[in-house]
């Protein structure tokens, strides 16, 4: 009798737990669909559209986290943390385009590795941004410049976090993408200064000579 009302008591607290895994997993893909449409509308300048969806982003980021509330082992799991990833990226992303101050971690709830991963990956998230600046403008930009400082700042506070993977969640592999990105996006944009250059002395010969 005893083994059986045991046995009673932890079925129902699993059937709890797996109710709430499932709930867990559906509103993290809805969460990170609502951070894919914010980051869409960032590329698009709809900035209008993208305030919008950061409201949407963090009242499902608050729906999932009060979810996971009672279970922490949901609340670290895998799909929980990458949807909460994906938020510090939308709120970052958006903060560094429109030059606004980062969010922390304590504004969005999350923890510091989900952070440093988010931040990560924002930051690799500029390089589409600055590509479709230089496409937009035949001289070379001072905000796409701006945009490569903040990859360059996150990239070298990134390498100082020397902490084991258990800890941040692969946080090196992470910041060795940023490096790869940054060092691409840094010889774009310098071979872009350079072509710029050598029309603007085109440009001056061509009134000399008209000038003759």
């Amino acid at each position: 009798m005893n083994w059986s009302t045991i046995c009673e008591a932890l079925r129902e607290t699993l059937n709890a737990q797996n109710t709430a895994r499932d709930l867990a997993i559906t509103q993290s893909r809805e969460l990170i669909r609502h951070c894919s449409l914010t980051i869409r509308a960032i590329h698009r300048r709809d900035w209008e559209l993208a305030d919008s969806k950061l409201i949407a982003v963090r009242e499902a980021a608050e729906k999932l986290k009060a979810c996971v509330a009672d279970y922490p082992d949901l609340y670290y799991s895998g799909y929980t943390q990458d949807a909460l990833k994906e938020v510090v990226e939308a709120f970052a992303t958006y903060a560094m385009i429109r030059d606004d101050p980062l969010p922390t971690p304590e504004s969005l709830g999350v923890e510091p590795a989900t952070y440093l991963l988010g931040i990560a990956e924002a930051a690799t998230e500029l390089r589409r941004f600055i590509l479709d600046i230089m496409r937009r403008n035949a001289h070379h930009s001072q905000e796409a410049e701006r945009l490569l400082d903040w990859m360059d700042t996150v990239y070298d506070e990134l390498v100082t976090f020397d902490f084991p993977d258990a800890l941040t969640g692969g946080l090196r592999r992470q910041t060795d993408v940023v490096r790869s990105v940054l060092e691409r996006t840094r010889g774009d944009l310098t071979h872009s200064l350079r072509q710029q250059r050598l029309q603007d002395a085109l440009a001056r010969f061509e009134q000399y000579i008209d000038n003759e």
